[in-house]
């Protein structure tokens, strides 16, 4: 019964985190976007909505993405997006998808 309780609430293995320079470039975008003083932390970890981010920030975030990359994030994607790192690994997954 344990067995099957933890494998009901395991989470999902991530496909490929994204690159650490993805990450910090996101940081930059969203600390740049929210007017974020440089002592502010803001880390892959870090939640848009703890960073003060409300749902036009939010867009404004994805933009500021896809023009740094050269992607293209469709809304369903973008309302996924809640974390730095959940926004480097979808730039990441696209990037590659891109290049494929």
């Amino acid at each position: 019964m344990a067995s099957i309780a933890a494998s009901s609430i395991s989470m999902q293995p991530r496909h490929a985190l994204a690159k650490p320079e993805t990450v910090d470039k996101v940081c930059e975008i969203a600390r740049k976007q929210l007017a974020l003083s440089s002592d502010e932390p803001v880390t892959g970890a870090s939640k848009f909505s703890d960073l003060g981010a409300d749902s036009l920030d939010t867009v404004e975030i994805v933009m500021g993405i896809e023009e740094e990359f050269g992607v293209t994030i469709k809304e369903d994607n973008a309302q996924n997006i809640t974390t730095v790192q959940d926004a480097a690994d979808l730039i990441e997954k696209l990037c590659r998808a891109k290049g494929a």
